[in-house]
């Protein structure tokens, strides 16, 4: 078997799929990329069992068949050359490897292909096609939020909710909860299903570089998301997801309209004062102030800034985990944001004053933390 393609292409989708590769794999087989070829074209798998990522590239060859290659050594190699053709010429009964370039040749042990995990049929499956810059976007305003804790798996995914009058993903941690909403974009059923964190971490990235229509496939167990050259199937996290209507609190009279960036700045130099084990920043909001404070009694550091703000409600002083504020402050984009309060014991809401994108719903929620007296 033999087939000749550009180094810098290979290297390209080499990578695109890398991110898969499990340092820690309990099956060695999988510390190979499977490389599939049919006529002119080059199919590249990656997979740890949980997720297998695809991509595809045009190559010089009139052969079919496939061989496992380790996926590091041929890396490592692909990242000191420069661009020029290669030819990997494929020995079917010894399974070796030769890689022929301008500077002379190498050879590396292949495996066979049968020993690669095969990818699962997505058998009943419903399916929706959704712009690329919209799942990037519900990718990149949810992730963030999502849990680690290995108690509570199905909160260390995003929660998806399609409908044929919208899609919504949803993360939490149980500190803080993301709820996205896209009004412009609907599915033909009702389903709901939780994709893990890794998937969509490797999904952030590719989607990034392409304005495609992204198709989902996905039954009870899987997700199939194709676009491009490219297809990323996922097991999908099984359990029921908590009620995050529930904790949402719906009547918030406190209103508090501040320039995001001010705001960011501000807890960003003040925290820095705060206890390191609870990051508290106390706000405290009195007609068109806001007083942004921390303290350290441990080590006798503080600090205290003033800004100007629009607020609509009785004074309040409320504290907050400052890590989880900057984090939410730094997902959103527009100039002003409104933080709603119901009292310093419930949950504050912070939404953008305007939408980013047409049809687009954003709502971040963070519990607050105790107040030293």
């Amino acid at each position: 078997m033999k087939f000749i393609v550009t180094s810098s292409e290979l290297l390209k989708h080499l990578q695109s799929v890398s991110g898969v590769l499990a340092s820690n794999n309990t099956l060695p087989i999988l510390d190979n990329f499977l490389f599939e070829i049919e006529k002119d074209a080059l199919t590249i798998s990656a997979s740890d069992l949980e997720t297998t990522m695809i991509t595809r590239l045009p190559v010089k060859s009139e052969e079919t068949g496939a061989i496992a290659v380790p996926a590091r050594i041929v890396l490592d190699y692909l990242k000191t050359l420069p661009e020029q053709p290669l030819t990997f010429t494929v020995d079917e009964t010894s399974l070796g490897i030769e890689i022929s370039s301008s500077y002379g040749k190498s050879k590396v042990a292949g495996y066979s292909a049968d020993e690669f995990p095969r990818n699962p049929e997505m058998e009943e499956a419903s399916s929706v096609s959704v712009p690329a810059e919209v799942l990037s976007e519900a990718i990149h305003k949810t992730i963030f939020a999502t849990g680690n804790d290995d108690l509570r798996p199905v909160m260390s995914g995003i929660y998806c909710e399609f409908s044929n009058e919208g899609l919504r993903f949803v993360a939490t941690d149980a500190h803080k909860l993301v709820r996205y909403t896209r009004s412009d974009s609907k599915a033909d059923k009702n389903s709901t299903f939780i994709i893990p964190k890794k998937p969509l971490n490797l999904l952030k990235g590719a989607l990034s570089s392409t304005s495609a229509q992204v198709s989902l496939e996905f039954n009870t167990s899987n997700v199939k998301i194709s676009f491009d050259d490219t297809v990323l199937i996922a097991r999908l996290i099984d359990g029921k997801y908590p009620n995050y209507e529930a904790v949402i609190p719906k009547d918030n009279p406190n209103k508090m309209l501040v320039e995001r960036t001010a705001l960011l700045g501000s807890i960003r130099r003040v925290s820095i004062f705060s206890n390191k084990t609870t990051h508290q920043v106390r706000l405290r909001i009195s007609g068109s102030e806001l007083s942004v404070s921390a303290e350290d009694l441990d080590f006798a550091n503080e600090a205290n800034e003033r800004l100007t703000c629009s607020y609509e409600g009785e004074d309040m002083e409320i504290g907050f985990n400052s890590r989880f504020l900057i984090d939410m402050l730094n997902n959103l984009n527009t100039p002003d944001v409104q933080l709603q309060l119901s009292a310093p014991n419930r949950a504050g809401i912070l939404v953008p004053m305007e939408s980013e994108n047409e049809g687009e719903d954003i709502l971040m929620l963070v519990m607050p933390v105790m107040l030293n007296t």
